[in-house]
């Protein structure tokens, strides 16, 4: 899953492909090296950012939409919002990432509706105050109870059980020991039969270990990834997309053969 923000504030690339000649770029580049999720979104969800009002993330997401939709990729909009789903949806999205779990019962009905594919996140809290002090009993347990019972709604209201992938959340309302705990125990989160997603690309819980800024996390982020794999991911959500593909290609030959 290749990420394309069209912000001009998220932490690592925010008004990098907010213009034309950007998103342009950033598709050949999907394409180039055979995304096979591009992930659009028009609002930033670090820790502390403000919300934006629907209007405004359409303005965004929109165009680079219809721009990879055109280009032949499958697109995924990353929006918590039912109205901008519904539009996205329209426009030709095939999926809808939420970052906070499908709770509106109006983005599950939505998602129904159009048959599409939907990815239910974990978030303590909300993006401006998730990383005050978020506390757990026992987060790996918290986090798997949360998006099986996630899950177990959004089927109640009509999406298809196997169009479902759950994402832990990895630096949404966690600290850093938390973060790792998590990715050590990744396997936990596939006793529900779902695929998981794992987006780990240059966040802080990467930066807590090397202490880097995001743009100097590539190899933190590969040796992260690559654990994630081990431990059952099956999908991982990239800034990096060449270094990415080269990382996954790397393990499943090895994968392979260990099988063998």
């Amino acid at each position: 899953m290749g990420i394309l923000n069209i912000t001009p504030d998220s932490f690592s690339d925010g008004g990098v492909y907010n213009n034309i000649d950007g998103m342009i770029s950033r598709v050949e580049e999907f394409l180039l090296h055979g995304v096979d999720i591009t992930d659009i979104g028009g609002e930033s969800t670090r820790p502390g950012s403000e919300f934006i009002d629907a209007d405004t993330e359409l303005m965004r997401v929109l165009p680079a939409l219809k721009l990879a939709a055109e280009s032949g990729l499958f697109v995924s909009v990353d929006t918590n919002k039912p109205v901008v789903a519904e539009a996205a949806l329209e426009n030709c999205a095939g999926m809808i990432n939420d970052v906070t779990g499908m709770k509106d019962e109006k983005m599950r009905k939505i998602c129904a509706e159009h048959g599409c594919a939907v990815c239910i996140m974990h978030m303590f809290g909300e993006p401006k105050s998730m990383q005050n002090n978020p506390i757990y009993i026992d987060v790996v347990e918290d986090v798997r109870k949360f998006l099986f019972d996630a899950a177990e709604k959004c089927i109640k209201d009509g999406i298809k059980e196997n169009a479902i992938c759950i994402d832990p959340g990895f630096g949404f309302g966690k600290s850093l020991e938390d973060n790792y705990r998590l990715l050590a125990s990744l396997h936990r989160l596939k006793e529900g039969g779902f695929p998981v997603l794992a987006g780990l690309s240059r966040k802080s819980m990467i930066g807590g270990a090397v202490n880097r800024p995001p743009a100097e996390r590539l190899a933190g982020t590969l040796t992260a990834e690559t654990i994630a794999l081990m431990n059952g991911a099956d999908i991982i959500r990239a800034h990096d997309i060449a270094e990415t593909v080269d990382m996954i290609n790397v393990y499943q030959i090895a994968r392979g053969l260990a099988n063998a």
